[in-house]
């Protein structure tokens, strides 16, 4: 999601030197492929903590099947997404914004992103396996790989470099599609290459491993769901206030967004760090490596987070071109930072709770209180009430205070179930 984040972030960084227009149309379009994109999130995280059990338990064809039967899994799901959705973006872009001058740019981004699907559920199989059977070096590259290609391929095709089409909004979604693609055949060739074909490409899964692994998966995919249309709903809360206040909400998002980063990948580690402990019937170890990611992670925040309180306005203004839109997100890109050493924890203890296989109880306190608590809260502070921006990011920082110590409590009291084998 983080990754997305990131590409999202690039995109609109590039297309703002087309106008307001192509910037809003690729900013609206990220955000659709955002929610899309958490329809299968899941995956990553099931394949992982599974895999992560049977590599405690020393049991290699069961870890074999659990990326077979991930492979297979993404393609049931992402294939027919991709189909069905298509259609619908114009409409379903419409549905978003009165523009249409910014629907006809946003349709055929969003056209590409969709399509890229396919190649992300299969790079969430792949990162969710490499990442269980603790080879996580991988992952770092290929996402290196995709992402510098992604700026290189976007570029190209926006503006028309290098003998490339000038495709303006579009190129930049073809450029991602492209990228995340190339990203899918360097998984596959360093699969191929460490593994044998015959163990986990050509072979259906087992039924029952693929319903298993499917049960694990939905919860955490319905959490991310509902996380990412809470974004959606939140930019139709800020658009309430004003468009100026939109554009700035879309850059603060993005940055927090992708400035937790670490914070995601140590919940990572942590999911595989917890899910080999208990594969090896080590409970103690499991909590013990949950609450010692989650110190290490609030450190590492605590480091990331200060140029953005020092430096808000320097960092603003490398997107926000109008200086009464850099005014208006200083507070609450200061509160950013604070939100982001706040929410360490609960990053890394909710990736713990995964690696635990407690995805229902993760889903049922996340959704719990973003529906319930900030939402709600960020609609009366916000428009309603008219504290603009700033209200709701008061609002979203107690909101992430109450995420931290819930999942904090949760993981000491140990209130997870073991992954059944």
């Amino acid at each position: 999601m983080l990754s997305q984040s990131l590409i999202n972030l690039v995109d609109s960084y590039m297309v703002g030197a087309l106008g307001s227009t192509a910037l809003a149309a690729a900013g609206i379009s990220g955000y659709v492929a955002f929610v899309l994109t958490a329809l299968i999130l899941g995956l990553s995280s099931g394949v992982q903590a599974t895999t992560a059990y049977h590599y405690g338990a020393q049991c290699q064809q069961s870890q074999m099947n659990t990326l077979n039967s991930g492979l297979w899994l993404a393609l049931l799901l992402c294939i027919p997404l991709a189909v069905i959705a298509n259609p619908f973006a114009h409409q379903i872009l419409s549905y978003l914004n009165n523009s249409g001058a910014v629907v006809e740019l946003a349709t055929p981004y969003l056209n590409w992103r969709i399509w890229a699907l396919i190649a992300v559920g299969l790079n969430l199989a792949f990162r969710g396996y490499w990442n269980g059977v603790h080879h996580s070096r991988i992952y770092f590259k290929i996402i290196v790989i995709i992402h510098l290609s992604n700026i290189a391929l976007s570029y190209g095709l926006i503006y028309g470099k290098w003998g490339l089409p000038r495709m303006g909004v579009e190129g930049a979604g073809l450029g991602t599609f492209l990228s995340i693609a190339l990203g899918t055949l360097f998984w596959l060739a360093y699969s191929l290459h460490q593994l044998s074909a015959r163990l986990f490409l050509w072979r259906l899964p087992e039924y029952q491993d693929l319903k298993r692994l499917a049960a694990l998966c939905l919860p955490n995919s319905i959490q991310q769901t509902l996380f990412a249309m809470g974004y959606l709903t939140l930019f139709w809360i800020i658009g309430l206030i004003s468009p100026l206040s939109l554009a700035v909400g879309h850059i603060l998002v993005n940055l927090s967004l992708l400035m937790i980063l670490p914070a995601v990948g140590l919940g990572m580690a942590a999911t595989s760090l917890v899910g080999r402990s208990l594969g090896q019937k080590d409970h103690q170890a499991a909590q013990r490596w949950g609450f010692d990611v989650a110190k290490t992670a609030v450190l590492l925040l605590l480091v990331i987070a200060l140029p953005l309180a020092l430096l808000s306005e320097q960092i603003l203004s490398l997107f926000i071109i109008e200086p009464q839109g850099v005014s208006l997100g200083l507070m609450p890109l200061k509160l950013t930072a604070l939100m982001m050493v706040i929410d360490a924890s609960a990053i890394v203890l909710t990736q713990a709770l995964l690696g635990a296989g407690a995805s229902a109880l993760v889903m049922q306190v996340s959704v719990s209180l973003q529906w319930g608590v900030f939402l709600p809260l960020a609609f009366i502070f916000g428009p309603y009430l008219g504290f603009g921006l700033t209200g709701i990011w008061l609002v979203q920082l107690l909101y992430r205070a109450l995420n931290a110590v819930a999942f904090v409590w949760l993981w000491r009291v140990k209130a997870w179930r073991v992954i059944k084998t």
